[in-house]
């Protein structure tokens, strides 16, 4: 599993007077290929409109990263630390150094050349997920998500990124460059004072340009952060797409009613009628749940409300008075004095496997778990109860 490098290094927050609110820290998460100029571009246009950077992040494939090593981070003589010294920057103040590359890479941690399969772009949006998330975590940080380098799947990833974790100080921003100069190898900010590089035209023939042409735009795209939509849990950790979706599709809790006046079970908001003789059983097995003297509405692995068998039969006039309650203008001699106005053990065992089968057949098998009244234990100690929590159980009387 990939780690990520915690917020330090060069970059130095200001010290202020107690009191005074702090300074937010800016970092940029910029993705590139084989075009590091982004870098210096983004730098370059962010300070000319007074933002400052305290840190600088990219991600990359293998390639990308000797770009960025030999153009930008080459000692002196590197592009961006021409920058810096052209313009005035003291290095100290962003944290910008090899470590601060994230590369892709496969299982066995080899860099991967570029991001060519399904696999690659897999790990691309897994480091992707997991640098926003890192970054993030610190709110007196913004962090400003450069998609303006590499592929088009590397800025897709990082915007993908952006909207799961971004927050309202963070930004999500593309550079535009005057096209004379965005696809040549020798621009990587504007200079101080003009000078004329060679560039290409689309026909391949060769030309020459003054850089006081070239032009640099940030565009800030708008985007839409799902960041509070997620649990809890899954942002206590870098998290899967597919983990961090499945956070989103949140399902009422599902409750059980056994309603006795209506002479009828819902749950998901389907509706079973059962017998009266199954409805009794059921109730008294639903009632003892729902009055279980326990603090908790979380039941968990307690079985304390459940029976065994002799207990069960000791309640008989309890199952029988609920029966007669179902029944209602009935004639009491007129009811069965064998079945559930008597109940046996083979009785109790026929009633509980039809209940079962009714419950399978409206609501499903994965359902049976909670529903059902299920066994706990081995013969001779088997005790019988539902297994769903008291706390979504309802009873209407």
């Amino acid at each position: 599993m990939a780690t990520f490098p915690k917020l330090t290094g060069k970059g130095r927050r200001p010290k202020m007077a107690s009191g005074k609110q702090k300074t937010m820290k800016n970092i940029i998460l910029a993705v590139t290929g084989l075009s590091p100029q982004v870098i210096t571009e983004t730098l370059y246009v962010l300070h000319q409109s007074g933002r400052e950077v305290h840190a600088i992040h990219v991600i990359t494939t293998r390639e990308g990263k000797d770009r960025i090593f030999s153009d930008l981070l080459a000692g002196e003589d590197g592009r961006y630390h021409r920058y810096l010294n052209e313009y005035g920057i003291n290095p100290e103040t962003i944290a910008f150094d090899h470590t601060h590359v994230h590369v892709v890479a496969d299982t066995h941690g080899v860099e991967r050349p570029d991001i060519l399969t399904e696999a690659d772009n897999e790990r691309l949006l897994a480091l992707c997920l997991g640098m926003a998330f890192e970054l993030t975590k610190d709110p007196d940080t913004a962090v400003f998500f450069s998609i303006a380098g590499g592929r088009k799947t590397m800025s897709a990833c990082l915007t993908l990124a952006a909207q799961f974790y971004g927050r309202p100080q963070d930004r999500l921003y593309h550079v535009l460059v005057s096209p004379d100069f965005e696809s040549s190898r020798e621009f990587f900010y504007p200079p101080k004072e003009s000078k004329t590089i060679a560039l290409k035209a689309k026909n391949g023939q060769a030309y020459y340009k003054d850089t006081r042409y070239a032009e640099i735009n940030l565009i800030s795209v708008p985007f839409v952060s799902i960041r509070d939509s997620l649990s809890k849990d899954v942002l206590k950790a870098s998290k899967p797409p597919g983990a961090l979706l499945l956070s989103l599709i949140r399902e009422e809790t599902p409750r059980l009613t056994v309603n006795l006046v209506d002479k009828k079970i819902i749950y998901k908001r389907m509706e079973l009628d059962l017998t009266p003789a199954q409805m009794a059983l059921y109730a008294f097995f639903a009632m003892r749940k729902k009055d279980c003297r326990k603090n908790s509405i979380t039941c968990g692995d307690c079985h304390e409300c459940f029976l065994d068998l002799p207990a069960i039969l000791n309640q008989g006039l309890v199952i029988a008075d609920i029966y007669k309650r179902l029944c209602g203008t009935r004639p009491v001699e007129e009811m069965s004095k064998t079945g559930i106005m008597n109940l046996d053990a083979e009785r109790f065992n026929s009633l509980k496997s039809k209940i079962k089968a009714v419950l399978q057949n409206r609501f499903g098998p994965y359902a049976l778990k909670e529903l059902e009244i299920a066994s706990k234990g081995r013969r001779p100690d088997t005790r019988y109860g539902i297994q769903m929590d008291k706390g979504k159980i309802e009873i209407v009387y």
